[in-house]
């Protein structure tokens, strides 16, 4: 089974404009990729599983993920059906971000991690 073939199987692939281009570079290629993460909490969650799974098994395969903790959606906060969001200060986004990034380096300790 190809590593392409594995993660369809692992439903992490669903849709893709460009099946045997993905499939080239999985299996042949090394690529820089790219997951987000808002630090609108200060501790990683359940929630975050399926992309720290997708971050272990593509760094398995040689792959270089760019892990990006922060941004204005950390600032802005996370919208509720009942109320407005909270703005969040920048110290406390940068602290939560802080806090993610430790929790990332427990959990893939011997991953090489590109955080921005």
């Amino acid at each position: 089974m190809s590593f392409y073939e594995e993660l369809k199987w692992r439903n992490l692939i669903k849709d893709c404009n460009n099946e045997e281009e993905l499939k080239q570079l999985l299996g042949h290629g090394k690529i820089k990729f790219y997951c987000g993460f808002d630090p609108t909490a200060d501790s990683l969650t359940v929630g975050h599983l399926v992309q720290i799974t997708m971050i272990s098994l593509l760094q398995q395969q040689g792959h270089l993920p760019v892990t990006l903790v922060g941004g204005a959606t950390g600032l802005i906060g996370d919208p509720k059906e009942t109320e407005e969001r909270k703005l969040s200060s920048l110290e406390k986004s940068l602290k939560n971000a802080q806090s993610i990034e430790k929790q990332f380096k427990a959990l893939l300790p011997n991953q090489r991690i590109e955080f921005v």
